[in-house]
């Protein structure tokens, strides 16, 4: 199923009305859809590279928007959906665990996984359970889907093809260095603030 699902996004791309396509993919991926806008910007990027940076904001726009309609279902569907089923499965004491740390860390963990290819819904839904405050998780939202987008718009239009590969097989690497370099960022500010 999730194949069929990437194919038919992958055929969206092509598709004469593919920027409002891209613009639904990116905000339903940020709330429950499986599959992320980037399997169509890559090759509308590709097709067009002179709307590389306009694919992008559409992403982000659409995406951080999306992400507040995950927000919403962990805000007002936790209790009639999501915590029986926790109860009944005995994962409430694990969940309280989770929720004081998302409390806790939850900005850090909506940039860090609002960059990556993580399921970011996960994330959305999380911070609406644990009521993040909007302000914080809109700012996280854009800290972080914005280079997501944006930063693979720009290889794409600055090396075109050659860089598809590249992009795909070392993601996972460009990505972890890019949250250590933040984290450190982030580190070194709190040490020089003491």
């Amino acid at each position: 199923m999730i194949k069929r699902l990437y194919d038919w996004v992958m055929s969206l791309s092509r598709h004469r009305f593919a920027e409002r396509w891209l613009a639904f993919i990116s905000f339903i991926e940020s709330s429950f859809f499986p599959i992320p806008p980037d399997v169509m910007l890559l090759p509308m990027v590709l097709a067009d590279r002179s709307k590389a940076f306009r694919y992008a904001l559409i992403c982000t726009i659409a995406s951080i928007a999306g992400a507040f309609l995950g927000y919403a279902i962990g805000y007002f569907l936790w209790e009639t959906v999501a915590q029986p089923i926790f109860e009944f499965y005995g994962y409430m004491d694990k969940f309280d665990a989770f929720k004081a740390y998302f409390i806790e860390n939850g900005a850090i963990a909506v940039f860090i996984f609002g960059i990556t290819f993580f399921p970011f819904k996960v994330i959305t839904i999380a911070a609406g359970v644990t009521m993040l405050d909007p302000l914080v998780f809109l700012l996280s939202c854009i800290a972080s889907r914005t280079p997501r987008f944006f930063i693979e718009a720009a290889l794409l239009w600055r090396f075109g093809a050659p860089i598809q590969e590249f992009i795909e097989k070392r993601l996972v690497l460009i990505t972890s260095i890019t949250i250590f370099l933040v984290l450190f960022g982030f580190y070194a500010l709190k040490f020089i603030g003491e």
